[in-house]
C-alpha cells in the first residue's frame, strides 16, 4: 500500500527540484525527506529519482505516480469537504492569501459579510504575491487565496490547484500630467506627453471610482509606451508579477524600461509619479484615488483576478463561504468587472 504523505513529497519534488526544497517547504529535514522517498520507493517496487547532480529527477514511473497522486490527493479534499459539510455551521480558521491591492480594495468588504454570515469562521489573511501562492496552497499553509494574471504573464498551470474568475480590470501608464490635477485624465492619441513638448488637449475627466464618469479611449499600448522609452520607470520588485508585467510590455513596445525605483504598493508607486519620479503601470483597482499631477492613460491590457484553492476544495463550505463573500462584495465603481 502506498502512503499518502510520501506520495504528497514525491508530488512536491516534482514541482521544486530538490530535497532540500521540499524539506524547507514541509518543515522536515532533508534526511526524512529522502528517508521518506526510499520508503516509497521500496512500497511502489520500482526506481522514482534518478539523481543529476544537486538536483533529483523523476523516473517515467515516478511522473506516472505523480499524476495518480494529484488526484489521490484531489479525493481527500473532496472527502474532508464532504465531512465539513455535514457539521452544523461553520467554525475554526480559513486562512487566505492575497496580494496588496486586493488585500486593501476588495478583502474589507468580503471579510466583513463572511463575518456577518458565518460568525464561527474566524479568517486569518496573509499578504502574499500571487508568485508564491501555489507552493503555500500546496502544501496547506493556505486555504484559499485571490491571484492575478497579466496579459503579458499568463498563469503558469498548476495540477494541484483550481481557480475561479473574479474580475478584470484595465491597466494604465501613470504619468505626470503637469498641471497638478487630482482628477484622472486620459492623454489624446499623438499627445505628447506632459514635460515633454506639445501642447495638452482636452481631458476627459473621471474621478476614480465614480459610477457614470466618462471612460477614457484606449489606444495601442505599443504607441502609449514606446512614447515613454527615455523616462525612468517605477516598478515592482524582481521576482513579482507586476515587476515582469512591466518589463515584458516595455519589450512588447521596442524597449528596455530604464528603472529607477523598485515598489510594491501602488499608492506609494502613485505618489512617486505625482512628484516627478517616473512613470508607471497601474491596474484600475491600484488607481482609484490618484493624487494631484497624475494622469493615466488606459491601456489594452488587462489584469484578471482568479480565486485560487486546491484541487477538489471548491465544495469545502469554508472555501464556498468565502468566495460567495468576495463576489457579494465587488467593487462597484470604475472599470473593475464581474468576471463571467
Amino acid at each position: 500500500m502506498l502512503d499518502v504523505r510520501r506520495l504528497r513529497l514525491l508530488r512536491e519534488l516534482s514541482y521544486r527540484g530538490t530535497i532540500a526544497a521540499v524539506a524547507e517547504a514541509m518543515t522536515f529535514t532533508p534526511s526524512a525527506v529522502s528517508q521518506q522517498l526510499a520508503a516509497l520507493e521500496r512500497e511502489a517496487g520500482v526506481a522514482l529519482l534518478e539523481r543529476t547532480g544537486r538536483r533529483v529527477a523523476l523516473t517515467p514511473a515516478g511522473v506516472a505516480l505523480v499524476g495518480h497522486a494529484e488526484a489521490v490527493l484531489e479525493r481527500l479534499e473532496l472527502a474532508a469537504a464532504e465531512l465539513a459539510a455535514a457539521h452544523t455551521g461553520l467554525v475554526g480558521a480559513i486562512r487566505v492569501g492575497a496580494f496588496p491591492t486586493a488585500t486593501r480594495t476588495i478583502l474589507p468588504a468580503a471579510l466583513a459579510a463572511l463575518g456577518r454570515d458565518h460568525p464561527g469562521l474566524e479568517p486569518m489573511v496573509d499578504e502574499i504575491d500571487p508568485a508564491e501562492v501555489a507552493p503555500r496552497l500546496r502544501t496547506g499553509d493556505l486555504d484559499v487565496a485571490l491571484v492575478h494574471e497579466y496579459d503579458f504573464v499568463p498563469a503558469i498551470p498548476d495540477l494541484a490547484l483550481d481557480t475561479e474568475p473574479l474580475l478584470e480590470e484595465p491597466m494604465y501608464l501613470a504619468s505626470g500630467d503637469g498641471g497638478g490635477s487630482s482628477a484622472r485624465r486620459r492623454d489624446t492619441p499623438g499627445e505628447a506627453p506632459a514635460g515633454h513638448g506639445g501642447t495638452p488637449g482636452e481631458a476627459s475627466v473621471r474621478h476614480g471610482g465614480t459610477p457614470g464618469g466618462d471612460v477614457p479611449a484606449r489606444h495601442g499600448d505599443g504607441d502609449v509606451l514606446a512614447r515613454w522609452r527615455d523616462a525612468s520607470w517605477i516598478v515592482s520588485k524582481p521576482g513579482t508579477l507586476c515587476h515582469t508585467m512591466t518589463v515584458r510590455a516595455c519589450q512588447a513596445a521596442g524597449f528596455a524600461p530604464r528603472i529607477r525605483h523598485h515598489i510594491d504598493d501602488f499608492a506609494t508607486v502613485l505618489a512617486m509619479v505625482a512628484v516627478g519620479q517616473g512613470v508607471a503601470l497601474v491596474p484600475e483597482l491600484g488607481a482609484a484615488d490618484p493624487p494631484g499631477g497624475v494622469r493615466l492613460t488606459e491601456l489594452p491590457m488587462r489584469r484578471r483576478t482568479q480565486i485560487a484553492f486546491r484541487r477538489g476544495a471548491s465544495a469545502h463550505p469554508a472555501v464556498a463561504a468565502f468566495t460567495a463573500a468576495l463576489r457579494s462584495s465587488l467593487p462597484g465603481g470604475g472599470h473593475a468587472r464581474h468576471a463571467r
